[in-house]
C-alpha cells in the first residue's frame, strides 16, 4: 500500500518536496494561502508593482497526482493533522515547512493573496510619492531593497540603517564590502554600528524621524522596516521534547525531527538544523528529504539512511542583487560580481523556474 504524506506549508520547500514526491507517495500539500508569493519579487515588485502578475503563482497546477488541500493546520500529532474547521487528515509522515514572517513589504501578514497585492501596490504608492526612504535592517532584504529602489528610483535618498559594523559579516569581507561601494556609488547612505531606539512597528512602513544609537536622527518620508524573519512554530509547539528557539525555528535532529514523533520532521526556515533561513541554504533540505522518504516508503529503515548535513560552517551560497544588472555573489569558492549576481539572480529573480514549477507560462 502507498505510503502517505502531508507536508504543512507550500513555500520553496513545501512546495519543491511535494513536486519531487508526488509519484512515489500518496502526498497531501497543505497550504493556507491560495497562491504561492516568490517573495524576493516583492522587493523589486514595490519599484514595480507589474511583476506580481508573474510572481503570485495558483497552485492549481503545481501537482498533476499529488493533492492541494487550502486550510489552516491546527495541531499535529503522530497519526496526522487537523484543520481548523474540523478536517482530520492522517499520514505515515508528516513534515512541517510553515516557513517564517517578515516585514510587510517582503511576505504577506496573513491568508489573502488580494490582500497582500493591495499592501504592495500601496506601498509602491507611497514610496512614489517619497523623497526620503529609510530602511531599517541590512541583511538580504534591507540591502536588496536599497539596490532595488536606488535602481528603480535613483531620485530618491536612500538611508540604509545596520546596526553591525560591516555588510554581512558571515561572509568573506570582500562581499560586504563591495556590497558596500556598490550602495554607496548608487546614492545610498549606509550608516553602520547603530541601532534605532525608537522603531515604531517591526514590519509595517510608516513615516517619521528615527531616533539613532549614536544620538543622530534620520527624518524620512517613509520608513521600512527590515529586521530578519521569525520562524511560524507555533503548531509545533504542544510536540513532545520540543525546543523552540528565541527566533521561533525548532531544534531538530540529524533527521530534521524536532520531537520525540518519529515520523514527524520539520524543514525549511522553520528549522533549527544548521542552515540559514534563506531560499538557498534551506533548498539543499529538498533532495535529502525527498531520497529519504523514497526509501522509506520502500520499507528502508530510517537509522539505514545517512542524515542530513547541512551547509558547512551554515555558509551557503548568497546571491544579493542590487537591480537587475548589479549585486554580489558567494558561491562558496569565493565572491562574484555583476555579471554573475545579474545572470544568476537579478535579471529574473528566478521567477520563471517557479512558473515553470508550478506548470505557469512564462
Amino acid at each position: 500500500m502507498t505510503k502517505k504524506i502531508i507536508i504543512v506549508g507550500g513555500g520553496y520547500l513545501g512546495a519543491e518536496l511535494a513536486k519531487s514526491l508526488e509519484n512515489h507517495l500518496d502526498v497531501t500539500l497543505i497550504e493556507q494561502r491560495k497562491a504561492f508569493v516568490h517573495a524576493p519579487a516583492m522587493i523589486r515588485a514595490i519599484v514595480n508593482p507589474t511583476l506580481l502578475d508573474r510572481a503570485l503563482m495558483p497552485y492549481d497546477n503545481l501537482l498533476s497526482v499529488g493533492k492541494v488541500l487550502h486550510g489552516k493546520v491546527t495541531s499535529v500529532d503522530e497519526s496526522g493533522v487537523t484543520l481548523m474547521d474540523g478536517i482530520r487528515v492522517d499520514a505515515d509522515y508528516i513534515v512541517i515547512s510553515t516557513g517564517s514572517t517578515n516585514g510587510a513589504a517582503f511576505k504577506p501578514a496573513g491568508d489573502s493573496i488580494d490582500d497582500f497585492r493591495a499592501v504592495i501596490t500601496g506601498l509602491h504608492a507611497k514610496l512614489k510619492a517619497a523623497s526620503s526612504v529609510a530602511i531599517v535592517g541590512a541583511g538580504t532584504v534591507g540591502s536588496e531593497m536599497a539596490g532595488e529602489i536606488s535602481y528603480g528610483m535613483p531620485d530618491k535618498h536612500v538611508t540604509l540603517i545596520s546596526s553591525e559594523a560591516s555588510l554581512f559579516l558571515q561572509m568573506p569581507p570582500k562581499f560586504g564590502a563591495e556590497l558596500t561601494s556598490k550602495l554607496n556609488d548608487a546614492g545610498v547612505d549606509v550608516k553602520f554600528g547603530v541601532r534605532v531606539n525608537n522603531l515604531e512597528s517591526l514590519t509595517d512602513p510608516y513615516s517619521g524621524t528615527l531616533e539613532l544609537s549614536d544620538g543622530t536622527t534620520v527624518i524620512a518620508d517613509l520608513i521600512i522596516p527590515a529586521v530578519g524573519s521569525h520562524a511560524v512554530s507555533d503548531i509545533l509547539a504542544r510536540l513532545p521534547n520540543i525546543n523552540i528557539e528565541k527566533s521561533g525555528r525548532v531544534k531538530v535532529d540529524n533527521y530534521l525531527r524536532p520531537s520525540s514523533f518519529a515520523n514527524v520532521f520539520a524543514a525549511g526556515d522553520v528549522a533549527s538544523g544548521g542552515d540559514a533561513m534563506t531560499i538557498v541554504a534551506v533548498g539543499r533540505q529538498v533532495p535529502w528529504l525527498s531520497k529519504t522518504f523514497k526509501a522509506l516508503a520502500a520499507e528502508q529503515q530510517l537509522a539505514e539512511i545517512k542524515p542530513y548535513e547541512p551547509w558547512k560552517d551554515g555558509k551557503s551560497p548568497l546571491f544579493l542583487p542590487l537591480g537587475p544588472k548589479k549585486g554580489n555573489s558567494f558561491l562558496v569558492i569565493g565572491t562574484f560580481g555583476n555579471w554573475i549576481t545579474s545572470a544568476i539572480k537579478g535579471k529574473d529573480l528566478f521567477i520563471s523556474k517557479y512558473r515553470k514549477l508550478f506548470g505557469l507560462e512564462d
